[in-house]
C-alpha cells in the first residue's frame, strides 16, 4: 500500500485533507498496559509512510508523555502529518485526575504547553478534550477562536459534546471535527450527534472504533489484560457483561472470516461506509495491525452485507455502559 493509494477525506468543510483513517496514539503512553517509545516510534514513522497522515494525541495522555513522543516523529517529517491533540483534563504530576478546565485563561494555557511538548509552532487541529460544565461553551471556543487567529492553531474540535453545544461551539467559530466513541458496539451518536454535524458540514471523528480491542475477538477475559490497563474497570470487560458481549465479538469474527477480512478490518470497513465526513482513528503499537487496518479502507460492502450486518447487531445487544459512571458523567455534555 503506498500514500497514493489511501483515501482521503477532509476535516469539515474548510479543512485539511487527511487520510480515511487515522492513528489514535493514546495507548503509546497510557492505559492500555506496558508500552515502548521505540516500537512506537516505528509505527508512527510506518504510519506515514503508508500514508496515514492523521495522528491524534492529547495532553492528558502519559500526563505529556504521549505528545513529547510525536514530537521525535515531527522533529523530522512535520509537513506530512496533520496533528490532533485536546486539553481540558487537568492532571497532577503523578497522573491523578483534577479537574476539567474550559476556562480562557486555560485554554491559552494548555495550546502553549503543548506546542512547547510537540516541538512545533502550530496544531492542526485542537480540541476541547471534555466539556467544562461550569464555563459557557462560548467562552471556552471564544478563547481556542483566538488561537486560530494567533495562528497556534489552524482547526478546532470537540471531543463528547453533546448536540446542543456542538450547535452553541459552531455559532461562535467553525468546529471542523467532533470526535465521540462510535463503533459496531457504541451506536448512540448516531440519534443526535452525528445528524448535527452533518447539517453543519462536521467531521464526525470516531475513536475507540474497535470497542477498545474488544471487537477485534482477541479479549476473552479481562485477565488477559495488565494489572494496571484501564479496561478493567470499564462495565463492558466486567463478569457477566464481558460473557455477554463476547457472543457479538464472536458473531462478527465468524461473519468476517466468512468474507475473509480480519474482524477488526470488518468493524472499521463498517464506519467507513457510514458516510464520507467519518474519520476513525483505531490505535495500534504493531505495525502488522497497522497494515491490515489501513486496509479497510479498501473495502466495499454492498447492500447486502450491510443488511447481514446490521442484522447481527441487531441481535447481540451490548451489555455495560461505555466508561464507569463517574467517567459517563463526563460525555455528551
Amino acid at each position: 500500500m503506498t500514500h497514493s493509494t489511501l483515501p482521503r477525506r477532509r476535516l469539515g468543510a474548510h479543512g485539511p485533507a487527511v487520510s480515511a483513517l487515522g492513528l489514535g496514539c493514546m495507548g503509546m503512553s497510557e492505559f492500555y498496559g506496558p508500552a515502548d517509545d521505540a516500537q512506537s516510534l516505528a509505527v508512527l514513522h510506518h504510519a506515514l509512510d503508508i500514508g496515514i497522515n492523521f495522528l491524534d494525541t492529547a495532553d492528558m495522555y502519559g500526563t505529556g508523555a504521549n505528545e513529547r513522543l510525536l514530537s521525535q516523529l515531527l522533529a523530522t517529517r512535520r509537513d506530512e502529518v496533520i496533528v490532533a491533540t485536546k486539553f481540558g483534563h487537568v492532571r497532577a504530576p503523578d497522573g491523578a485526575a483534577v479537574r476539567i478546565d474550559g476556562s480562557p485563561a486555560y485554554v491559552r494555557e494548555a495550546c502553549d504547553a503543548s506546542l512547547k511538548r510537540l516541538g512545533v509552532d502550530h496544531i492542526d487541529l485542537y480540541y476541547q478534550h471534555r466539556v467544562d460544565k461550569n464555563v459557557p461553551i462560548e467562552e471556552t471556543v471564544g478563547a481556542m477562536a483566538g488561537l486560530v487567529k494567533a495562528g497556534k492553531v489552524g482547526h478546532l474540535g470537540l471531543s463528547e459534546a453533546s448536540a446542543a453545544t456542538i450547535r452553541r461551539a459552531h455559532a461562535v467559530h467553525r468546529i471542523a471535527a467532533v470526535q465521540t466513541e462510535y463503533s459496531l458496539w457504541s451506536r448512540d451518536v448516531e440519534a443526535e450527534i452525528l445528524p448535527t454535524c452533518r447539517e453543519l458540514g462536521i467531521t464526525l471523528v470516531p475513536y475507540s472504533p474497535l470497542g477498545r480491542g474488544f471487537l477485534t475477538g482477541a479479549i476473552r477475559s479481562a485477565e488477559q489484560l495488565a494489572p494496571d490497563d484501564r479496561r478493567r474497570i470499564h462495565p463492558r470487560f466486567q463478569g457477566g457483561n464481558l460473557d455477554h458481549n463476547l457472543a457479538l465479538a464472536d458473531a462478527l469474527s465468524a461473519l468476517a472470516e466468512e468474507w475473509s477480512y480480519m474482524p477488526a478490518q470488518l468493524a472499521l470497513a463498517w464506519l467507513l461506509h457510514q458516510g464520507e465526513d467519518i474519520v476513525p482513528i483505531p490505535g495500534t503499537r504493531s505495525i502488522k495491525r497497522l497494515d491490515e487496518n489501513a486496509l479497510a479502507s479498501h473495502i466495499h460492502f454492498d447492500a447486502g452485507r450491510r443488511e447481514r450486518i446490521e442484522a447481527l447487531l441487531a441481535a447481540h445487544m451490548v451489555a455495560g455502559t461505555r466508561y464507569p459512571a463517574a467517567q459517563m458523567s463526563a460525555v455528551n455534555v
